[in-house]
């Protein structure tokens, strides 16, 4: 029997689009602050060691990087999931078993990761057809940030939890706490100690070695604000251990965004591999155009976690009135928020790129890529969304589905199919749009089917 919901909680009371506001703030604050750390990474490099160090932290090892982060990001939305709905509903003891299982699965996974990853980043690397220059600085990275991934994970997966039941504000204070260690870290090796001066790969160490460090603070720094906690989520480091009845349920949810992102991630692989082919400056430029097109990504992302926990926790809690309206909230704020973003980058994204690099090719090959895609991030709304909302509900099977055909799969057969017939920058850019538009439709669609088939806004109604 449900317990009596947290009248304090706001995503299940009061005002949506003002709470979710709120939320939403801190979690952008959050990414920024994550992006930003990421970025002083590809200045330093790009300033101190060159745009061949830029190519190599921000080019195949970024891609590698989030390849694996990437699918078990996915699966932990599993247990994020999980938690909000549990929390929603007032159910101490689950959220209990789900805290601690998450825990378990993100120390695990970090361990088995890290075992993969170092023994094939020099394959992979190879694989991607990675310019020669940078092989071996892209290696040292992979392998270096490899070794930190136990702590990345469980950051990651502890941050989850807060912001599951609500709690945007403590991980965007450990973001920012980590940023600036990271901004000291990097002056320290790269520029203080000279290994920026030792060549490309001391230089692109240097950072790997600074971004392992601020990750470790980061998990000490939010497993103890878990453990301090006198809520339903405290944790506890003696039952930390994988509950099978919560371990099955994370899986149902969270292995499908796992793969969901796996996927996408492969696609942009071979996307990367393909931008490749035509030299270290277009390397360069896609790594420096990476790292300004994030202020869109981070955006749409943070409301994409916004939809899902307010769509979990109301689902959990039977609010179904409350998970459309938080639905159709999230598209306003993320198309007013889209439509001048995406202009400011189109008409001064040429100032952006001289942050990171300053080679006149580079910069020009990379205004072009601006140009090119910035207009269409709008079509891209309804995937985050509406792919957030629809795990809340605790459906994440066709969302995946539908990502891997509208998205991966149409994706990389352009790449295979059509970019060889013509093969250039332009055509390798195409195949976004032409991915965002037709999964966006597919979600629409679904979106609407799911919602009339089981009754959500009508179906047992409870009031605010």
């Amino acid at each position: 029997m449900k317990q009596s919901v947290n009248k304090t909680n706001s995503i299940v009371e009061g005002p949506i689009w003002k709470n979710m506001l709120i939320y939403f703030w801190a979690l952008l604050l959050g990414a920024f602050f994550q992006q930003f750390y990421n970025t002083v990474d590809a200045v330093i490099v790009g300033r101190a060691v060159g745009s061949d160090g830029l190519a190599a932290v921000g080019g195949s090892a970024a891609m590698v990087v989030n390849l694996f982060v990437g699918f078990f990001m996915g699966l932990s939305s599993g247990a994020t999931v999980v938690i909000a709905q549990f929390y929603g509903a007032g159910r101490k003891d689950e959220v209990k078993k789900a805290v601690h299982t998450a825990i378990a699965i993100a120390i695990s996974g970090g361990i088995i990761i890290t075992i993969i990853g170092l023994f094939i980043s020099s394959w992979i690397i190879d694989v991607m057809k990675t310019p020669k220059e940078v092989i071996e600085a892209s290696t040292a990275y992979l392998r270096i940030y490899f070794i930190g991934m136990v702590a990345n994970l469980v950051y990651n997966m502890g941050a989850g939890i807060l912001r599951a039941i609500g709690d945007s504000r403590r991980p965007l204070i450990v973001l920012i706490i980590s940023c600036f260690v990271n901004i000291f870290l990097d002056i320290f090796f790269v520029i203080v100690l000279g290994m920026g001066k030792q060549g490309i790969t001391q230089g692109v160490m240097g950072v790997a070695v600074a971004t392992v460090i601020c990750q470790l603070i980061s998990a000490v720094i939010v497993v103890i604000m878990l453990m301090r906690s006198n809520d339903s989520y405290k944790l506890i480091l003696k039952e930390i251990r994988i509950d099978p009845g919560m371990l099955k349920r994370i899986i149902s949810i969270g292995l499908p965004a796992g793969v969901q992102s796996t996927m996408y991630t492969l696609s942009n692989v071979l996307i990367q591999a393909s931008i490749n082919e035509f030299g270290k400056d277009a390397t360069a430029a896609w790594a420096a155009y990476g790292k300004i097109d994030v202020l869109f990504w981070m955006t749409i992302s943070s409301l994409g976690t916004a939809a899902t926990t307010f769509a979990g926790q109301n689902y959990g809690a039977g609010k179904y009135s409350r998970v459309r309206n938080s639905t159709r909230q999230a598209f306003f704020i993320a198309a007013v928020i889209t439509t001048p973003l995406s202009a400011i980058l189109y008409f001064w994204g040429k100032v952006f790129l001289y942050i990171f690099v300053d080679d006149a090719n580079v910069i020009s090959i990379g205004v072009q890529m601006i140009k090119f895609l910035a207009p269409f991030y709008v079509t891209y709304i309804a995937v985050e969304i509406l792919s957030g909302v629809l795990r809340g509900m605790g459906t994440a099977l066709v969302p995946m589905l539908i990502t891997l055909s509208g998205i991966c799969l149409l994706r990389v057969s352009w790449i295979l199919l059509v970019f060889p017939q013509h093969r250039t920058i332009e055509t390798v850019e195409a195949s976004y749009p032409i991915t965002w538009i037709t999964t966006s439709v597919l979600f629409f669609i679904y979106y609407f089917y799911y919602v009339i088939k089981h009754h959500i806004g009508t179906k047992y109604e409870k009031t605010n």
